[in-house]
């Protein structure tokens, strides 16, 4: 699969909604600690005293597992430059993706590219010795992108996750978490169709990509990666779409402020936004995660959070409603 990294860093991706910013609620009480089983992302924890597993030798044994590492970045050095603090010794957010995922399930699934590449957050909190990996469970992402769980791609998918994690951290295990994932308040994922601009689905791709890509800046959003799905497809002779595409949406801001009390959250970071349009239709369909998955998923409650994570979705919400016109 083509990948194109762009950007400095990887950061939290705010995904979108075209929906009304809600009211929080007051911070709550942590419920008690529930099983890896229990919520959609899992920690995967080690003991690190000697500190030899590294984001390095996790990215490794990912390679070695058979995925390619679209990204593996050190999320400290933005913390530091822009926030001049930082509560981890090393906080990673490492992309990463297999093609024989995409190339069995494309067809017949175009919600692919809701994880499609996936993201997993590498850290330890300061003076700790330990490491963790964040991850979200195949059988969530299956639920996610409209897969059956029991799909043997996604199964496939989910027994490579574990191999690499339990290759990179022997004495690893998925630790239980201080709380129990609620029931989101909006649908998680937003749907954005609109019609093709003029005759030429080329020129009209090529006008949308310059476009967005020119108004996410302004707005304070980076896209950490751009990948071609159809790259693969075509070379693999699936000619269901004109094209393919997923963005890595990232901004900085949201990941330090959440990772402070959910340095899981990486396993949504940077979100996966597709963009496709298939052959004898005049339509192009997009699609995120967006951040009520988030907050449902990591039961987040506090304001600071909740806020900057709001925020980040209204700013992104305007300029999709911009371009969508």
């Amino acid at each position: 699969m083509k990948l194109i990294t762009k950007g400095l860093v990887l950061s939290l991706l705010v995904s979108t909604g075209l929906m009304a910013v809600e009211k929080t609620a007051p911070a709550a009480a942590a419920p008690k600690a529930e099983t890896a089983q229990t919520n959609d992302v899992r920690v995967f924890k080690s003991d690190n005293a000697d500190g030899k597993i590294t984001a390095k030798t996790v990215e490794e044994a990912f390679k070695k597992a058979g995925f390619t590492i679209a990204a593996n970045n050190d999320m400290n050095f933005p913390f530091k430059r822009d926030f001049n603090q930082t509560s981890f010794d090393y906080y990673n957010l490492m992309v990463v993706y297999r093609k024989d995922t995409a190339l069995a399930l494309a067809t017949k699934y175009p919600d692919i590219g809701l994880f499609t590449p996936m993201s997993l957050s590498i850290w330890c909190k300061k003076g700790d010795k330990t490491i963790s990996v964040s991850s979200l469970k195949a059988s969530a992402m299956a639920k996610i992108m409209k897969i059956p769980e029991d799909n043997p791609a996604m199964v496939a998918l989910g027994k490579k996750v574990e191999e690499a994690l339990k290759s990179a951290m022997p004495k690893g295990t998925f630790i239980k978490l201080p709380y129990k994932m609620k029931k989101p308040t909006h649908d998680i994922i937003t749907r954005i169709s609109f019609k093709q601009k003029g005759d030429d689905w080329e020129d009209a791709k090529d006008d949308f990509e310059t476009a967005f890509e020119g108004e996410l800046a302004p707005n304070g959003f980076v896209m950490a990666g751009f990948t071609d799905v159809n790259y693969d497809l075509d070379e693999h002779d699936i000619e269901d779409y004109l094209f393919y595409d997923v963005y890595s949406i990232c901004k900085i801001a949201v990941i330090y402020e959440v990772a402070k009390l959910h340095p899981e959250a990486g396993a949504f970071a940077p979100c996966s936004a597709y963009k496709y349009q298939k052959k004898g239709e005049k339509t192009v369909h997009m699609a995120f995660p967006n951040v009520y998955k988030w907050i449902a998923a990591l039961n987040i409650t506090d304001k600071a959070s909740i806020d900057v994570l709001l925020d980040a979705q209204k700013k992104f919400e305007a300029m999709l409603a911009k371009l969508s016109k």
